[in-house]
């Protein structure tokens, strides 16, 4: 017993000297500077990342061959930097070609002019930004007698192709969709919008992870308040690491309980270009294909870009049907349960005898009936997802049906509310984004429960609740129901009905643009 006592004494006096020895380690690199010794930085650096027990921590010792040779020392993580262009760009000529370089007076200047063959390299003095370019992927080098280092952007790790974002399919338009790198989504961006005024603005969030961050923004169009906002919101963010747009979207959005999405995420950099063409701004993160747009209001969750790239009649034709679907699949089982529980005189004689006799051989009360065919069909859809390539959208579907038909025959519930919850389920799939899809989802559930307990009654009075929620709904300080609450009349022509470009010459006025014309002529040097 005594001795359990003292190795659990022990291992808490090694986890106590691990945490003050992490903390003095951090103050260290914040604080000190590169040595002229080269042996000197490259030993802080096997030592701060554990080279002994990191296998992907290359070190690699050399000398330059100039009018006195000199060591140098060279390092970068493998896997996350290119080897092809580490040789060639950069060992090759520093080992190789000094020797032809005699003139130069400086080595230093001589090898950031002339001897490293590559673009992106910077000399830094701080320890600090070379240990976390090394850990971004790039390669960092040392040359004796200098006290600073050079960073050669050399990023080169592995990463997803550009495709079909399988989230966001159009009949029309691009098929290109973003990655999890940073880099090539910004450059997704800038090939669709190459103006002058379009800002890439960098920060990195997390405290060990160091994700970094692309605020995008058009400058000259989108309000500086609201730009300067959204970028404090961000650099407010205390978390040991962030691994998705996610964890961001929760953190700077304005109302974190409410179920309703106040900012849009999107795989597709036409959708990013066209809401920065509106005045708004677009939060690109590395590691994830989802970009935020900020701020968002309620309508744009139901527009889609085949809204724009066909005719303007048949864009708003295709808004009215998902306006029509966000209906039937909030409100339709719920009134199935009003009509049949509480006032079946509210609906025709005949479809009142039909879904008595359907309900007959059935044991449960509607609300119950409603209930396990909606969970069932959840639990499905769930599944679906997790279900490898094409074989989880048949599930999903066919296994509604199979089950719904099941139990009718065995009298669980009744065809008519096969039908309705068919109708729900197949009505959830119109709306284009995800995050209001599943809003819907799990609003219809008290929705259900209510409409049990009061009828039509509590369906209203929900409802009205619902509305009232989403009048107090803000994005950035943006109402979320505008251009209809507070009314905007030169908003509703790209609202329910989408009128024709040729009408549409300014930009929302909702969202505070500075420039709110969308055709002016622009004079030379770029002033307006």
């Amino acid at each position: 017993m005594i001795n359990r006592i003292r190795r659990i004494r022990e291992l808490r006096k090694k986890k106590v000297l691990q945490k003050y020895t992490e903390q003095k380690q951090k103050e260290h690199v914040a604080d000190d500077l590169v040595s002229s010794d080269v042996e000197a930085n490259l030993v802080f650096f096997e030592t701060l990342l554990d080279k002994e027990n990191s296998n992907d921590l290359v070190v690699r010792r050399f000398t330059i061959q100039h009018t006195t040779d000199r060591k140098a020392g060279l390092i970068y993580i493998d896997g996350l930097s290119l080897n092809n262009g580490i040789d060639e760009n950069v060992l090759e000529p520093l080992m190789l070609m000094g020797k032809t370089l005699d003139g130069q007076k400086d080595l230093i200047e001589a090898v950031d002019q002339s001897l490293i063959q590559y673009g992106d390299v910077k000399r830094v003095k701080k320890m600090e930004d070379l240990v976390s370019n090394t850990l971004a992927g790039n390669a960092v080098l040392f040359v004796d007698g200098y006290a600073e280092g050079f960073i050669i952007g050399l990023k080169g790790a592995y990463r997803r192709m550009v495709g079909e974002p399988r989230g966001e399919t159009v009949i029309r338009g691009p098929r290109e969709g973003f990655v999890e790198s940073m880099r090539i989504n910004t450059a997704l961006v800038r090939i669709r919008l190459q103006d002058p005024d379009l800002r890439m603005k960098g920060m990195t969030v997390g405290k060990r992870t160091k994700t970094p961050i692309s605020l995008a923004y058009i400058d000259g169009v989108a309000e500086k308040g609201m730009v300067k906002e959204v970028e404090k919101r961000i650099q407010t963010i205390d978390i040991d690491g962030i691994l998705e747009s996610g964890y961001i979207e929760e953190m700077i959005q304005d109302n974190v309980w409410s179920i309703f999405p106040t900012i849009q995420n999107t795989e597709r950099p036409d959708t990013v270009v066209a809401h920065l063409l509106e005045g708004k701004v677009a939060v690109i993160v590395e590691g994830t294909p989802n970009v935020l747009i900020a701020p968002a209001i309620f309508s744009q969750f139901y527009n889609s870009p085949d809204d724009y790239y066909e005719r303007y009649l048949i864009g708003t034709f295709i808004r009215f049907i998902r306006l029509f679907s966000l209906f039937i699949s909030l409100l339709l089982p719920a009134l199935y349960i009003s009509f049949t529980a509480f006032h079946p005189e509210m609906i025709p004689p005949q479809l009142t005898l039909a879904a008595a006799i359907g309900r007959e051989s059935v044991p449960f009360p509607s609300v119950v009936e409603v209930l396990i065919m909606e969970i069932s069909v959840e639990i499905l859809r769930e599944a679906s997802i997790r279900l490898p390539g094409p074989m989880g959208p048949t599930i999903g579907i066919v296994g509604a049906l199979v089950i719904g038909q099941a139990a009718v025959t065995a009298g669980l519930v009744s065809p008519l509310m096969v039908i309705v919850v068919g109708l729900t389920t197949i009505s959830s799939y119109a709306t284009p984004n995800y995050n209001a899809a599943i809003s819907i989802r799990l609003i219809r559930f008290p929705m259900i429960v209510v409409a049990g307990i009061l009828g039509l009654f509590g369906v209203t009075l929900l409802s009205f609740i619902i509305l009232i929620h989403l009048l107090k709904l803000r994005s950035f300080n943006v109402p979320y129901l505008a251009p209809f609450s507070p009314l905007r009349l030169s908003d509703l022509k790209d609202s329910l009905i989408r009128v024709p470009w040729k009408f549409m010459k300014q930009r929302p006025v909702i969202f505070r643009p500075e420039d709110a014309k969308r055709e002016e002529e622009v004079k030379s040097g770029g002033q307006q």
